[in-house]
């Protein structure tokens, strides 16, 4: 069966399969003021309920679980007890006269369909999160007990489902885990995230044909290629055995290479940093070899709030990312809302095409109350680390000139009120418009940096909602054109002499890290975990050879021709 490789590796075992039951929910209708507030009082339990749980959870985990899984449980407490839940959930009983488990399930799905349709790939992951919490309110109102800790055999296993929530999938007793494969998910399901930070081969998306996986049916799992073998013959069990054995080599590799620098055959040096969206996240840049932060999303510091969030609270958080920063340069980029990151305290009205619409700086621009709060506390942070401020989506010199003015005045502001702060902040742009890429020139002499976006620069630049599940296979970083951009900016900004890096999905590709270097590209972002694969191939190969790649690759006419050439050169 063909899935998508979530998490690498290669694993050989017997098949567990975990069906799940769905509840059914009859109950009456609340009509008194008395059963309304009856409502709400077995709400307000049930949630107690479930955040005990997950404090059991955190309890029991608090030296075994990894960051990523701690940040995980402490967020779903964090939506558990956001007052805004209570509220819509109690305004929905009020108005509408339904029971509770009706209305937590309609009140879920709004929040499920609201993070789901986001473009931003991590704030999608947060729909899991709050079906995961949904669930564990309705187990507490239909009276049951939680059920973290998966029953499975004595022996290893392959965990076969439709999928995990996160609960589930953090407190997988990874001793008796030896593999996964879900019939739903993909590469940034948390189902993917954790099976990643376990070292747990997985296969996410496999579809219906995971439905004739049986109990204790032999299976491999090939997260490389994105395989499921169902009752293998003894020559493929023979080749993944040996090729299971060559992974493991190679995986220890790669953890030895924390410490070494990111040196070409050479000499040239290439910065690697992550991208990020939560103070959490800090330590595993770090765990994985990165120089700092090319790339935190303040997206999530904006969501599920039903306010925008003050001065004080964003200070909070950005202090909190400089302090855990190791002096390490950190590229905050400005709020990047609209579009599909709708908010309601926004008001927004229904776009036809919100991607092209009111998002991002747009917004930041037309609403200097929030754009100023926001620069403030950005500022007052920078004493305490090398931040440094991003703005996303500028098409034009004049968006970039305003949004300066803008922190010229947060400056001023915080000067006259004798609140300190890096004087000396530098100030970037994302590179993800077209437009922007084409007048890249005009803008380097204003800017510090460039950070090249590659997944809005793609989609805009081929017309392509990557979303849109028709003309996805549209959607290409190595069309020639994209390729042409890219070089564009690079060569623009190194002639201005300002720093140039990348941090859209093509900077984890390994096939395409030497034609970027090729293509002048010193600095990638990217998730922390893919730095130590790309370390491995900056630092065995020379930017000779790169620029030979390049040359080659920017001659070329058609996207599969140059797929297939650095499939080639990368085996």
């Amino acid at each position: 069966m063909k899935g998508i490789g979530v998490s690498p590796g290669i694993s050989i075992g017997k098949a567990c399969v975990i069906r799940k039951i769905k509840s059914s929910i009859h109950e009456i209708p609340p009509e008194s003021e008395a059963d309304i507030l009856k409502e709400v009082e077995r709400f307000d339990l049930a949630v107690q309920q479930a955040v005990l749980d997950i404090e059991i959870l955190l309890d029991k985990g608090k030296h075994t679980l990894l960051t990523e899984e701690l940040a995980i449980l402490e967020t779903q407490i964090e939506f558990l007890t956001d007052p805004q839940l209570k509220e819509d959930v109690q305004i929905k009983i009020s108005t509408e006269h339904k029971p509770v488990s009706i209305v937590l399930e309609e009140v879920i799905q709004g929040l499920i369909e609201l993070f789901g349709q986001m473009d931003d790939e991590y704030l999608r992951t947060k729909a899991e999160d709050f079906n995961d919490i949904g669930k564990r309110i309705l187990m507490h109102l239909n009276g049951g007990q939680a059920t973290d800790q998966l029953l499975l055999p004595h022996d290893p296993c392959i965990l076969i489902a439709d999928d995990f929530s996160p609960s589930e999938t953090i407190s997988l007793d990874v001793t008796k885990v030896i593999g996964i494969a879900t019939r739903l998910g993909g590469k940034n399901s948390h189902t993917a995230i954790i099976a990643r930070s376990k070292g747990i081969p997985a296969v996410a998306g496999c579809g219906e044909s995971l439905n004739q996986v049986c109990d204790n049916d032999l299976l491999i799992i090939d997260g490389l290629e994105g395989l499921v073998w169902i009752n293998p013959d003894e020559a493929n069990i023979t080749k993944y055995t040996i090729l299971q054995e060559e992974y493991r080599k190679h995986s220890e590799w790669l953890k030895s290479l924390k410490d070494t620098p990111a040196l070409t055959t050479d000499g040239h040096k290439i910065s690697l940093k992550a991208n990020i969206s939560a103070v959490e996240d800090m330590e595993t840049v770090f765990e994985h070899g990165g120089e700092g932060v090319g790339l935190l999303r303040t997206e999530l510091l904006f969501m599920g709030h039903e306010s925008f969030p003050t001065e004080e609270e964003q200070f909070e958080f950005y202090q909190q990312i400089a302090g855990k920063s190791r002096q390490m340069p950190v590229m905050v980029r400005t709020i990047d809302i609209g579009a599909d990151k709708q908010q309601p305290w926004l008001n927004l009205p229904a776009e036809n095409n919100p991607v092209l619409g009111y998002r991002a700086i747009r917004i930041c621009l037309d609403r200097p109350d929030l754009f100023m709060t926001q620069l403030r506390a950005i500022l007052r942070a920078s004493k305490f680390g090398k931040l440094k401020i991003m703005f996303p989506m500028i098409s034009s010199l004049q968006e970039l000139r305003s949004s300066k003015a803008m922190l010229m005045e947060a400056k001023k502001q915080l000067a006259d009120e004798k609140i300190s702060f890096d004087m000396d902040i530098e100030t970037g742009i994302m590179i993800e418009v077209p437009s922007a890429a084409l007048i890249a020139d005009i803008l380097a002499r204003e800017v510090d940096f460039f950070s090249i976006g590659t997944n809005d620069l793609c989609q805009y630049t081929l017309a392509v909602d990557r979303m849109n599940e028709q003309v996805a296979y549209l959607y290409d970083p190595y069309h020639p054109a994209v390729l042409r951009l890219i070089q564009q900016v690079i060569q623009k900004a190194r002639h201005n002499q300002i720093e140039v890096s990348l941090c859209g999905e093509l900077a984890s590709d390994p096939q395409a890290t030497l034609l970027l270097m090729g293509l002048g590209l010193t600095g990638f972002s990217m998730s922390a975990a893919s730095i130590p694969h790309i370390k491995n191939i900056i630092i065995n190969n020379s930017i000779e050879r790169a620029r030979v790649v390049a040359q080659k690759v920017m001659l070329m006419e058609d996207s599969e021709q140059i797929k297939t050439y650095l499939q080639l050169i990368n085996p």
